[in-house]
């Protein structure tokens, strides 16, 4: 099956993905771990990649789909993938299509993952880590024993600068303007589901397989 994954900065993709990888034994595709793969690997269009980012300029869309038809084309991507966080534009999403149709592959179905602007902010903003040791936690899901203080070491905990509500909120705001013609593209297609990111994990999770298991 071929699944592309949508949901904005904090809807909970990362849980997701690990449990679909587990169960249905597609690889989780992300365009960081793309890119990076490809410069490690100092592929061509890896090579590329890196020539455009090293400047600070954004990698065009023909290298950036250039590594994606690679990556697709490893042996674990054959029985299927899950595609995270690409395609970012209509253009992309069209330049994917076209490629998927010359590897005589198409896209199953799109799983949007909704969560209010409101919720993500307060998801997003309420991480804490400590300084001492890395661990992370979350003022309401997952707070300290002591606020401030880390339960594993006693280390101090401070909020990460692009977890300010300031920061957070542009960027939300950048990926609600960027999804939209991407997510009407694939509803005018037919293959968006959308599900309510903000029920409990394993509710979020039994609609995800329910979905999966209708395009097996």
């Amino acid at each position: 099956m071929q699944v592309i994954f949508m949901g904005l900065p904090g809807a909970g993709k990362g849980t997701q993905a690990e449990r679909i990888v587990s169960d249905f034994g597609i690889p989780h595709i992300s365009t960081g771990d793309m890119f990076r793969a490809a410069i490690s690997e100092q592929t061509p269009l890896g090579l590329q990649a890196k020539s455009f980012m090293d400047q600070g300029n954004l990698v065009p869309d023909e290298v950036t789909i250039g590594i994606v038809r690679d990556r697709l084309q490893k042996p674990d991507a054959q029985k299927g993938f899950l595609l995270d966080g690409f395609p970012r534009t209509q253009a992309q999403a069209e330049a994917l299509d076209a490629m998927l149709t010359e590897l005589g592959r198409k896209i199953d179905v799109v799983i949007n993952m909704h969560v209010k602007r409101e919720n993500l902010l307060a998801r997003l903003t309420g991480r804490r880590i400590c300084k001492s040791c890395g661990a992370t936690y979350h003022v309401v899901f997952n707070p300290t024993k002591v606020e401030g203080v880390c339960d594993k070491c006693g280390g101090e905990l401070y909020q990460r600068s692009d977890d300010t509500e300031e920061v957070v909120a542009t960027r939300l705001d950048v990926n609600i303007k960027q999804s939209e013609p991407i997510l009407a593209y694939y509803e005018q297609k037919g293959l968006l589901k959308t599900i309510d990111g903000e029920q409990a994990i394993d509710e979020v999770y039994s609609e995800i397989s329910s979905i999966l298991r209708g395009v097996e």
